[in-house]
């Protein structure tokens, strides 16, 4: 009860930030501070934005919000999905052989700090512009680190949990299926919340390569109209909707994640 009390009073406490900031953002339009010009307060590019139809482009390439919204959030959680299910694959496997990880690791740990946007030119040399590009840049992001993290994990499996299980009569298999993996899951899916913010400023790069719809796409169209209420809108729109994101992957921890007692 006292843990929800407290959840609660964080969620007022930061909606009551969250508005002093866009009511202080909304006085500097007010009283028109010279700046306004190049950073307009979210009453007018709503404005804008309406009298536009709630729609990004021009013609036939125009794209509405919801569209982007909708584009953005598939590419990323499809990224966070395949690099996840393929990083515990991977992290496993190695693992099961120790001149496996002796060779492979080192290259994994040579990958991994190779930031996601540098990616972004061989993807589009083998995927040109699509959304195979953005959920590869993604994938990118988030692989390297969560095989790493997985073997890491692997190694700190208590080995009085796999000797009961022995004890039990558990074969090779069910020690990684019943044992290992139930134990190393929910670290892993941590450093996937971790990882979030970099795969979701690389999805937003890489939509600014071209695509027409997403909100990386948002902010070239801004760029290239010189329109800052699109620029502002865009970037405000990335902060609510990775906020969300976030929000997100903590329930499916939650949720799906209970035995771990030591979850975030």
């Amino acid at each position: 009860m006292k843990k929800n009390s407290q959840r609660m009073l964080s969620i007022i406490c930061g909606l009551i930030s969250i508005a002093v900031l866009v009511g202080l953002w909304e006085f500097s339009g007010y009283i028109g501070w010279k700046y306004t010009h190049i950073f307009p307060p979210p009453s007018h590019f709503l404005k804008e934005l309406a009298n536009n139809g709630f729609r990004i482009g021009l013609g036939s390439q125009s794209a509405g919000i919801p569209e982007s919204l909708a584009s953005s959030f598939l590419r990323v959680f499809a990224g966070l999905g395949i690099g996840f299910i393929c990083a515990l694959c991977a992290g496993m496997a190695i693992s099961m052989s120790i001149w496996v990880k002796r060779f492979i690791m080192p290259i994994v740990e040579l990958l991994a700090p190779i930031a996601p946007i540098a990616w972004i030119p061989l993807a589009l040399v083998v995927f040109g512009i699509g959304n195979q590009t953005a959920i590869f840049i993604v994938f990118m992001g988030v692989f390297f680190m969560l095989t790493i993290a997985t073997v890491k994990a692997i190694e700190t499996v208590p080995e009085y949990l796999l000797n009961v299980a022995r004890t039990f009569g558990a074969r090779k298999w069910q020690l990684w299926t019943q044992v290992v993996f139930p134990y190393i899951l929910p670290q892993v899916f941590t450093i996937l919340r971790i990882n979030f913010i970099a795969a979701w400023m690389a999805v937003l790069a890489a939509e600014m390569t071209g695509l027409r719809d997403g909100l990386g796409a948002i902010i070239m169209n801004g760029r290239n109209l010189f329109d800052n209420n699109l620029i502002l809108l865009g970037m405000c729109l990335i902060g609510v909707s990775g906020f969300i994101i976030d929000i997100l992957l903590k329930y499916i921890q939650r949720k799906f994640f209970w035995w771990d007692t030591q979850r975030m």
